[in-house]
C-alpha cells in the first residue's frame, strides 16, 4: 500500500511540474535511492539519464516563470504530465514487482497534480494579486515533495 501512495504522490508531483518527477527519480537512482537494476526502468539509473533530466527539470522551473509557457491543461502538456506521473508511479514500483499499479498509480496523481495544481495556483495567485510567488511556492513544493518521496520510500 505505502508503495502505491508513493507512486500516486509522485505522479501528483509530476502533475506540478512535469520534469521534476522524473528528474528527482532518475538521480535518485543513480545515487542508488532506488534500486532499478534489472527492471525495465534501469536506464533511469545510469548517469547520463540523470544529469539530463536533472537540467531538464531545472530548465522547467526557469520556463515556467515565463509568461509566453502554456497552460498545464492543453493537451500536449497535460499529457506529458500524466507520461511522466505514470512513469515515476512505474519506478517506484518496480523494485516491488509492482510496475503496473505504480504505472497506474503514477498516472492517476499525474491527473490529480495537474488540475488540483493549476485549480490551487490560479486561486492562490488571484488571492495575493501576482503568479509569480504562487509560482515559486509550486516550485518549492514539488521538488521537497519528490525528494520526500524518494527517500522516504
Amino acid at each position: 500500500m505505502a508503495i502505491l501512495l508513493a507512486a500516486f504522490l509522485i505522479g501528483v508531483v509530476c502533475g506540478l511540474r512535469a520534469l521534476t518527477g522524473p528528474g528527482v527519480v532518475s538521480w535518485a537512482a543513480y545515487l542508488g535511492w532506488l534500486h532499478l537494476e534489472n527492471t525495465v526502468l534501469a536506464f533511469l539509473g545510469y548517469a547520463v539519464t540523470a544529469y539530463i533530466l536533472g537540467l531538464l527539470a531545472i530548465v522547467e522551473l526557469v520556463t515556467d516563470q515565463l509568461p509566453s509557457t502554456p497552460s498545464r491543461t492543453v493537451p500536449v502538456q497535460f499529457t506529458v504530465r500524466v507520461v511522466t506521473g505514470a512513469v515515476c508511479g512505474a519506478a517506484l514500483g518496480a523494485p516491488s514487482g509492482a510496475l503496473v499499479l505504480g504505472i497506474i498509480a503514477g498516472a492517476i496523481g499525474g491527473v490529480v497534480g495537474t488540475l488540483g495544481g493549476y485549480r490551487a495556483r490560479k486561486r492562490l495567485a488571484a488571492a495575493i494579486g501576482n503568479d509569480h510567488p504562487t509560482a515559486i511556492l509550486e516550485d518549492v513544493i514539488a521538488i521537497g515533495g519528490a525528494l520526500l518521496i524518494v527517500t522516504r520510500f
